[in-house]
């Protein structure tokens, strides 16, 4: 039910350094009767943390979270009902975070707007049915808090000595207390938010404090991770403690090289009393941490590290025999957890962290079966249909997009749809549509999903090609030069033209869903012209495809596009073949590594796809592995042989994009597909293959629990799978002939000789 507010966004009188407290205090009305029930809702131009009587009314940080603010400010409703008391103060302490902090490598600052402000209501419920409504208005108090400075690319200063005990409570009197200011305020761009908030998610404590070379005191928790430290300390008054944050070290010390502009610094200052620091307006990617000026001997229990990202829920599992893809498969998980932070973005580290389209495009099917994302992913989706109506149908690299507020150089092409990045407006929800099965998303999704597919018609060339126009291409092939991410093996128009067909193909499934028959004609006919111009222009007589290389086999396989079995059956051949030139060794970019595992098993090359996967050298998925890596690389050698960091300008240690290739490791080497939407029928198919001897597979679906597991033994293979109740599954098994199978456990038995070797 849509609130009925009563409230004006209201801005301090003074910035205070960019992190001002507001209060307002007041007395419950009497005569009514006992408390039935207190609901806050509360937004902010920034971010904010709200109090009542002392508590905080919420487990979120960083809320509203970052939104398309200009048609989409989100609130957050809190059940308050146990806070309140016949006195009562509502406090609220504000920072830059997404809407007036520097965004982007630009340097640009204040893209949405110049204050900061709150907009909040609390209404109390009387036994009488009496309710009393608070609202933020020109009565508020506004004052400093100890934070000096907040920034989420650089970081939090707090100084302790500035700290007012008691604001939140009744009675406060502190001093430097000023008025605040009603501002201007569309309060139609409020917004319900969909999706769940950004939590503290989880503690991982230090697993070693050293001494590096230059003598400088760093910290390893053992995991790249999102989110800040935490900790309480006491020293004398004034005494100041830095902390500097980084993925990686470099020659013993922090790898700072990859943030760019992004400072990562947290500074305490101390009172003299016992302090307890914790820097809720910012966040950092990293593993390591540098401590200068802690008073007394740092050890590992001094301090903790603060897990930080969007509330989901987990559920997927995949465990097998071998332990490196095992951690590669927790380095997937941590990809996502660590970007996941309220919208799906790069990257969390670098002066950067936006929500590309192109990573989450091709990441979404994976990323629907580890955690829930159905909600998290359609709140991003609402931005990005509404960017994309303000941009008459194109669809940004980056949703919010902050760059059409950044300057481009002159030479940068003029914004356009860009294959696989402007995909996301389809590819995404039809992966959820896959994973959930709810027709909802694709009913408010269609209108995007179809502006698109027009809007990339309109682009294409006399030949029927989408083959003008800047392209990202297969992004960041490995065989391209450090920095130029964009000089793939791969033709640009054969990447983008193949792109568009399961785009329109897509497009054209969701229309027919939805009972628009006309529309579905018209996109099956655009995905057949299409279709017929690949071939003609792309596909040699003997079946050679433009640019003879692993990305185009494999995005031509994986999407349907080469019309005869004929031709697939040379693409699929073609493709094992340059991967076992290659030794096995990855040779795709953005654009080909998450299909190119699926193209070779569904075209009978299973074991070069296992080989493929348990490469160590680079390039490769295994090798940052071997190079004790936590999370996904953006580039394949982030990290160089001898230890060094990747020359190029554009180094992630935290990238989920390349760890897509989950979605095979779930479908393939576990086992589980669905055969309808929302694994209301499901296919059980575990492929084994030679390097893993067992793997078990489990998968919470909206009908219940899906497992596989499987092994090895002797010449035979064994299978235990669990089909909830009400599901029916067909089971795939080499060497029988394909069976149906309903809800319960099931076990099976197959000839091992029959697998690929």
């Amino acid at each position: 039910m849509t609130p009925t507010w009563h409230a004006a966004m209201i801005s301090p009188q003074q910035d205070f350094d960019g992190a001002p407290r507001l209060r307002k205090e007041f007395r419950l009305e009497e005569g009514h009767g006992a408390v039935v029930k207190a609901t806050l809702r509360a937004t902010a131009f920034g971010v904010y943390e709200a109090f009542i009587n002392g508590a905080p009314v919420g487990v979120d940080v960083l809320s509203p979270g970052w939104s398309s603010y200009e048609w989409r400010l989100r609130y957050r409703t809190y059940d308050v009902t146990a806070l309140v008391a016949p006195s009562t103060v509502i406090g609220v302490e504000l920072g830059n975070g997404w809407y007036r902090g520097r965004l982007a490598w630009h340097g640009e600052s204040n893209l949405y707007g110049s204050e900061l402000g709150f907009y909040g209501q609390l209404d109390i419920e009387y036994a009488d049915g009496h309710v009393q409504s608070v609202a933020s208005d020109g009565t508020w108090q506004a004052g400093p808090s100890a934070t000096t400075f907040n920034e989420i690319y650089d970081g939090q200063a707090i100084d302790a000595r500035r700290t007012q005990p008691g604001w939140t409570k009744p009675g406060f009197g502190g001093g430097g207390w000023t008025g605040v200011r009603e501002v201007e305020f569309d309060a139609g761009r409020l917004a319900e938010p969909v999706g769940p908030p950004v939590v503290r998610a989880g503690v991982v404590k230090p697993v070693r404090v050293f001494t590096s070379p230059a003598g400088k005191t760093l910290v390893d928790f053992g995991q790249n991770l999102v989110g800040w430290l935490r900790f309480t300390v006491q020293g004398g008054p004034g005494e100041v403690i830095t902390l500097r944050h980084a993925e990686v070290l470099e020659d013993g010390e922090l790898g700072v090289r990859p943030l760019r502009s992004a400072k990562a610094t947290d500074t305490f200052i101390l009172s003299g009393g016992q302090d307890f620091f914790e820097p809720t307006k910012t966040f950092h990617g990293f593993r390591y941490a540098e401590v200068t000026g802690w008073p007394g001997t740092l050890t590992e229990d001094s301090l903790e590290a603060v897990v930080v990202h969007s509330e989901l829920e987990r559920t997927g599992t995949f465990e097998c025999s071998n332990e490196l893809v095992n951690q590669l498969h927790r380095n997937i998980v941590w990809g996502l957890r660590g970007n996941f932070l309220d919208l799906p973005t790069d990257c969390p580290q670098r002066d950067e962290r936006l929500g590309w389209t192109g990573d989450i495009a091709v990441f979404a099917p994976t990323a629907a079966f580890l955690y829930d994302v159905k909600d998290f992913l359609q709140d991003w989706l609402l931005d990005l249909a509404a960017e994309q109506e303000a941009a008459d149908g194109l669809v940004p690299i980056t949703v919010p997009d902050i760059l059409k507020y950044c300057p481009q150089p002159p030479e940068f092409p003029k914004p356009e749809s860009s294959a696989l990045w402007s995909e996301a407006s389809v590819w995404v929800p039809w992966a959820l549509w896959e994973a959930y099965g709810d027709v909802g998303v694709l009913e408010n999704q269609y209108a995007s999903m179809a502006s698109h597919t027009r809007r990339v018609e309109g682009l294409l060339s006399p030949t029927g090609l989408w083959d003008q126009g800047f392209q990202f291409g297969d992004w960041l092939d490995p065989d391209a030069a450090p920095d130029e991410p964009w000089a793939a093996k791969a033709d640009t128009g054969v990447v983008a033209t193949a792109c568009l067909y399961r785009t329109a193909c897509i497009t054209a499934q969701t229309a027919r869903l939805l009972g628009k028959t006309d529309d579905a004609a018209y996109f099956e006919q655009l995905a057949g012209r299409v279709r017929a111009s690949f071939a003609e222009h792309y596909v040699a007589a003997d079946g050679t495809i433009r640019s003879d290389c692993t990305t185009v086999y494999a995005l031509a396989i994986a999407f349907d596009v080469l019309h005869t079995e004929g031709l697939r059956e040379f693409a699929g051949n073609r493709l094992a073949e340059l991967v076992r030139d290659n030794n096995y060794r990855v040779s795709t970019g953005f654009a080909g590594t998450p299909f190119i595992t699926h193209a070779l098993t569904d075209t009978g090359h299973a074991d070069e796809a296992y080989r493929l996967l348990l490469e160590e050298s680079c390039p490769s998925w295994l090798y940052p592995v071997t190079m004790g890596a936590t999370t996904v690389w953006e580039r394949w050698d982030s990290m160089l042989p001898d230890g060094t960091i990747n020359p190029g300008e554009m180094t992630s240690f935290n990238h989920y994009a390349l760890g897509a290739v989950a979605d095979w490791m779930h479908k393939a080497v576990g086992g589980i597909r669905p055969l309808a939407p929302g694994y209301g029928k499901v296919r059980i198919a575990p492929l084994p293959g030679v390097g893993i001897d067992w793997a078990r597979t489990s998968l919470k679906t909206p009908h219940g629990t899906v497992s596989v597991e499987w092994r090895l033994d002797g010449g035979a293979l064994h299978v235990e799978a669990t089909v909830p109740d009400g599901v029916e599954a067909d089971v795939d098994l080499p060497g029988r002939e394909p069976f149906t199978v309903q809800g319960g456990t099931h076990r099976f038995t197959a000839d091992a000789g029959l697998l690929a070797t």
